[in-house]
């Protein structure tokens, strides 16, 4: 049985973007409460994400947004305090609370954490149950819900904090990771390979590609049958030869048949599948290191049904 992490911490909880909101701190309480009833989270190594360090933040964002974002929360405690609104949006579908700016430093740093504690082979693999979620936000820009990009934090960490030569970053949400292709394109020492649907939002990844990326844009409806065989034919050949030394996941499971925010058909043992190809990968390269941290997924049973397959699959359960 593999030894597998769990990393979250109660400050992710503590985020929240106003009534309605589909990244709800509810997403959270299906993944544990999913884990508690299949008796899988016995079988897990609980950690409690520390804050991450700015610096390390700033390995894949520009200390201006990093400012900004803190600046915003600062400034929101104080209107609170006057009276004054409890979110300040940041796009349309992004809003800031006064726990946001913990949260996102609690996100990070349960994936720099999970890495440390990989890396020193102290656990097999590790999942991270963190929000806000991290595909979406680019190198100077939070959006879609996200605020630091977990994924691209923890890859750049491993390259620079650890001195890896070679990491891949597998994305499987239904939308395509603008922010991770922002910060990673071109850097030769990262793989980035996902589909998503399209188009949906954020509207990219199907245009021009930097020979560091395998996108896989897929239309809606598109089944698991099919993104396996794409997968098989586009993601695999190019992992196996670029050898990665550790593997990153953005699991996202709002390609789910039941998720109303995308409109593929995928299903528990799709994300099944999909978990232990990437595992044999990182056996055969990696020693089997993997860092998976949570992405979308929106229908709270689909999600904690599909969290549950993922995790089965990385402890060998």
């Amino acid at each position: 049985m593999n030894k597998t992490g769990y990393f979250t911490h109660t400050d992710c909880w503590k985020h929240e973007m106003g009534p309605g909101h589909p990244e709800c701190p509810e997403r959270l309480d299906a993944i544990e409460d999913q884990l508690l009833a299949a008796g899988v989270k016995d079988a897990l190594d609980l950690q409690e994400a520390p804050l991450a360090a700015i610096g390390d933040i700033e390995l894949a964002h520009d200390r201006m947004l990093v400012a900004a974002i803190r600046g915003l929360s600062d400034q929101l405690a104080d209107d609170i305090r006057a009276g004054g609104p409890a979110h300040v949006q940041i796009d349309p579908d992004t809003a800031l609370n006064v726990h946001t700016w913990n949260a996102a430093l609690r996100a990070a740093g349960a994936v720099i954490a999970a890495t440390d504690a990989v890396m020193a082979g102290e656990m097999d693999n590790a999942f991270c149950a963190v929000r806000p979620p991290g595909h979406h936000a680019e190198r100077s820009k939070a959006m879609g819900f996200c605020f630091f990009n977990n994924i691209a934090i923890a890859a750049k960490y491993a390259l620079e904090r650890h001195g890896l030569k070679r990491v891949a970053i597998v994305d499987f949400d239904v939308h395509h990771g603008n922010g991770t292709e922002d910060i990673v394109r071109g850097d030769e020492r990262i793989l980035m390979v996902s589909f998503f649907q399209h188009p949906l939002f954020p509207f990219s990844g199907a245009g021009t590609q930097a020979p560091n990326m395998v996108n896989l844009p897929v239309p809606a409806y598109t089944k698991g049958m099919e993104v396996r065989e794409l997968i098989d034919m586009m993601w695999m050949p190019r992992l196996e030869a670029f050898k990665p030394e550790m593997i990153f996941i953005s699991a996202g499971f709002d390609a789910h048949r039941d998720d109303d925010l995308g409109q593929m058909n995928l299903n528990e043992a799709d994300y099944a599948w999909i978990t232990e190809r990437i595992k044999n990968v990182a056996k055969r390269h990696a020693k089997g290191r993997i860092v998976s941290a949570l992405e979308g997924g929106y229908n709270l049973g689909a999600l904690g049904r599909s969290v549950e397959a993922h995790i089965r699959v990385l402890a060998d359960l």
